[in-house]
């Protein structure tokens, strides 16, 4: 349940705006150097925090204040006003964007099925809203003398992002939750012990000249998993403040990089918190997914197992030789038999795969005397079988001769079974997708990963070669330009269907994202062979494409890299990377081959012709590529 307060009068204004004004002016006191941008913007993330639990007519109320105390909190920090009430501007933007998307595709928030939906919603919103204002801001910032747009945007970016998810999360936990979420009766203790276990080694992290910034993550990790968002939101703001004061102090590895200046300082210490973001939210997230997923099917076997007592437990009694010679009436009911049709041995009534060890656990329970629990299925009038729970005990014999028989306290259990075989399935399913690329119905960049990592393993086997081929659409900008993303979409799958027709039947094709694919030959490969591959590939992207009432030719730039010995990842990569970029240099609609040696050292070099083209506008300035793809 909401525990957030649902006022929105005078007094909740003001409560926000001394919170804003006190985060201003924090966030730009506690720079990373004299005259460098904030390392974590904190006012955007409250007053979004804020917004996302108050009513929407109550927003314009919100943002007056809050536009007025983020100038306010810069203006006292030293921020002319001239500069400072742009900026305001740019940061209630980014409050009032996250906040719109995030209520408009989840109206109540407060809803833990709706969680893992928030954590995507919100990280999508934040990115886009933060990169908008950062190049307003890098666009101002060229007014200013000797201001470096890109390096006023890098930082912007950073802090803001930052802010929103770590200040963001850290108040919407407080305001869904309530303050006491953060430290649980009963858990204090341990969550105390655990923020000071952060803070110890972010402390010892940030306090050395040695480079130690990954001992932090293992305590924050460990504090997700132990308290969930409570965790999460706290530990990775004492990382936040430990590291930004330690680095505005002129201490830690960060501060000893004479090389840089501070506006490169800020940008790694963002990097670095924003990996203890994406260590931490994803595990809190699928965590909490879990903990639903089990609380229903909890819910479910408890309404099952009310069902089954209401109905009557069936009771049987079985002497030595198996042969029943007591059944309850309740056999009608649950099997559909009388219980004089179930009297005897009958061990028909059993599945044949649970025959045999359903004998040996009578014999156990009547060699040791102690009860024991099991699942099988037993045969119901009609042919199906029914899943029963039965619970063996054995019991004196009438008549005082020492004999035991054995009593079977059974229920239906059909329906559990269901819902757990319905859970397993669900979460093969989930496993499954979370391999899979959503627009093509290929694999992703998490599948790529695991089999790369495999078949990087075993390089160096007799028999065993590698190719990656790094693949793009040319002028594919230009397609969503002209005939719109829908078309865009359509030639992105039918490229991909066309890679996976023509790659080969052993051949992973994945889409790394935008127009930018992979395909990962491995085992029996040769450089011919491999070549070969990316010919017919060339000729088969060629074939006109029909996407709607449309027809298209769109051609294709490869990149393969290909190695028949020991390599590294990095290596491979940057030799298919790079072959990639030759081959767009050289006019697209062609391949470049890039052989790598044992060692990783680049070898010889093949390519493929095709007619030249000119440069693709969308690809200018892009400079070289990813790891994972073109840049």
């Amino acid at each position: 349940m909401s525990t957030w307060p649902r006022r929105t009068g005078g007094s909740d204004i003001v409560l926000v705006a001394l919170l804003m004004v006190a985060g201003a002016w924090l966030s730009i006191r506690w720079a990373v150097g004299p005259g460098a941008l904030p390392a974590v913007w904190m006012p955007a993330g409250l007053l979004c925090a804020w917004l996302l639990v108050r009513p929407r007519d109550t927003w314009w109320r919100y943002g007056v204040a809050g536009l007025a105390a983020d100038a306010a909190g810069q203006w006292l920090a030293g921020t002319p006003t001239a500069i400072a009430l742009p900026l305001a501007l740019c940061h209630l933007f980014e409050s009032f964007c996250v906040a719109f998307f995030i209520r408009r595709s989840i109206p109540d928030i407060s809803d833990p099925r709706h969680w893992v939906h928030l954590g995507g919603v919100a990280t999508a919103s934040t990115v886009i809203a933060c990169a908008i204002s950062g190049a307003v801001v890098s666009q101002l910032a060229r007014l200013v003398p000797g201001a470096d747009p890109l390096m006023t945007f890098a930082p912007w970016y950073g802090a803001h992002v930052l802010g929103l998810v770590i200040v963001g999360t850290t108040a919407l936990v407080v305001h869904v939750e309530g303050l006491r979420s953060l430290a649980p009766p009963g858990r204090r203790i341990g969550f105390l012990l655990g923020m000071a276990l952060v803070a110890l080694m972010a402390g010892l992290a940030f306090s050395t000249h040695y480079a130690l910034l990954f001992v932090t993550y293992p305590p924050v990790l460990f504090a997700a998993f132990r308290h969930r968002f409570g965790g999460v939101a706290v530990g990775v703001s004492l990382l936040a403040v430990i590291g930004v004061g330690f680095t505005a102090a002129g201490h830690g590895p960060l501060a000893d990089l004479p090389a840089l200046d501070d506006a490169w300082r800020t940008v790694l210490l963002q990097l670095y918190l924003a990996g203890a973001c994406l260590i931490t939210l994803p595990v809190v997230l699928a965590m909490a997914e879990r903990d639903r997923l089990t609380a229903r099917v909890r819910d479910s076997e408890q309404r099952y197992r009310l069902l089954a007592d209401f109905s009557g437990d069936l009771v049987v009694r079985l002497d030595a030789a198996g042969e029943r010679t007591y059944v309850s009436p309740s056999s009608r009911e649950m099997l559909g038999w009388a219980p004089e049709e179930m009297l005897g041995t009958r061990w028909d009534l059993l599945h044949p795969d649970d025959r045999e060890a359903q004998r040996q656990a009578m014999l156990e329970v009547v060699a040791s005397g102690l009860p024991q629990t099991h699942r099988y299925r037993v045969r119901h009038r009609d042919g199906r079988y029914v899943w029963t729970e039965v619970v063996m005990r054995s019991a004196p014999r009438d008549g005082g001769d020492g004999a035991r028989d054995l009593i079977l306290s059974g229920r239906d259990i059909s329906k559990r079974v269901a819902a757990e075989q319905a859970l397993e399935a669900s979460r093969q399913e989930l496993q499954r997708l979370s391999m899979i690329d959503a627009l093509t119905g290929i694999a992703n960049r998490r599948q790529l990963e695991h089999r790369l990592s495999l078949s990087i393993s075993r390089l160096g086997e007799e028999g065993s070669a590698m190719a990656l081929f790094f693949l793009d659409i040319d002028y594919f900008k230009g397609i969503n330009d002209t005939h719109g993303h829908t078309s865009g979409d359509g030639v992105i799958r039918t490229f991909a269907q066309r890679l996976q027709t023509h790659a080969g039947t052993d051949a992973l094709v994945v889409r790394l994202g935008g127009d930018e694919f992979v395909i990962l030959l491995d085992g029996d490969v040769t450089l011919a062979s491999a070549t070969k591959v990316a010919r017919k590939l060339l000729v088969a992207v060629r074939a006109p494409m029909r996407i709607g009432n449309t027809t298209l030719t769109v051609t294709t730039s490869i990149g393969v890299a290909f190695t028949a010995g020991p390599a590294s990842e990095d290596d491979l990569l940057a030799a298919a990377d790079e072959a990639l970029y030759k081959a767009k240099q050289k006019g697209r609609d062609r391949y470049e081959v890039a052989v790598v040696a044992v060692g990783g050292d680049p070898g010889g070099r093949g390519h493929g012709t095709a007619a030249p083209a000119s440069d693709d506008p969308s690809r200018a300035g892009r400079g070289r590529r990813s790891r994972w793809g073109t840049g």
